[in-house]
């Protein structure tokens, strides 16, 4: 919300910018032209599908005190879009994303979830990880839609010792299908994995779906450790 202050703060200072033909002689001018421009990219970046005509118009109604609706009115409808319509529009494209990886590799399973995933080894079905206070020792990377590299144990050359619990909701259900020396590939939801939070420590931005590639070195039930 303080990013959208901020955004509307100096769209009103500078409401001379949508103006067409406007010249820059004047320092104040091009200052102003400079400013805009800032704020155009910000609002890119915000939603790109933004009507810029529109968005003008409402710049020149708050100059001439003729908004159309409340600054608190303007609030809610802005809260609301991002938190629900939004969201609602990217789960529908979630959805439809690991639908079709489902029906491109038929090696892939879902969830009622939505996890969608394949196992190229089960491993030991006599030592799974069933408790949410067991321990699973894994390497894994994970990555994003686009390819991108969010973690790799393998690239840092390590593993990873942890409670079922410590480990995001999707990847729990996972991993309680495969045993020591299971291997597996899963598409995560959003919902299952960082949420609308994010996750800032690792890259993870707000609504993310993640793949996950996990070998299970060890399985330890808590009962063993007491």
């Amino acid at each position: 919300m303080k990013r959208l202050l901020l955004i509307l703060a100096l769209v009103a200072m500078f409401a001379s910018c949508c103006k067409s033909g406007v010249k820059l002689g004047a320092e104040t001018d091009s200052l102003a032209y400079v400013i805009g421009m800032n704020v155009g990219k910000s609002l890119l970046q915000m939603d790109s599908t933004l009507n810029v005509d529109v968005v003008c118009t409402a710049i020149q109604d708050a100059f001439n005190g003729k908004e159309k609706m409340t600054f608190e009115e303007a609030k809610v409808y802005y809260l609301r879009q991002m938190n629900y319509t939004k969201y609602e529009r990217f789960k529908l494209y979630e959805e439809r994303f690991l639908a079709d990886l489902a029906k491109s590799d038929r090696a892939y399973a879902r969830t009622k979830s939505g996890i969608t995933y394949k196992i190229a080894e089960l491993g030991d079905q006599q030592n799974l990880p069933a408790y949410h206070r067991d321990t699973v020792v894994i390497r894994y990377k994970i990555t994003r839609q686009d390819g991108t590299t969010v973690y790799s144990s393998y690239e840092r050359n390590d593993t990873t010792r942890v409670a079922l619990s410590k480990l995001v909701v999707g990847l729990q259900e996972n991993l309680k299908m495969v045993g020591k020396g299971g291997r597996l590939t899963t598409w995560i939801p959003s919902l299952l994995a960082y949420g609308t939070g994010g996750n800032e420590e690792l890259g993870v931005g707000p609504n993310t779906t993640l793949c996950y590639e996990v070998e299970v070195l060890d399985v330890i039930p808590y009962r063993r450790r007491r």
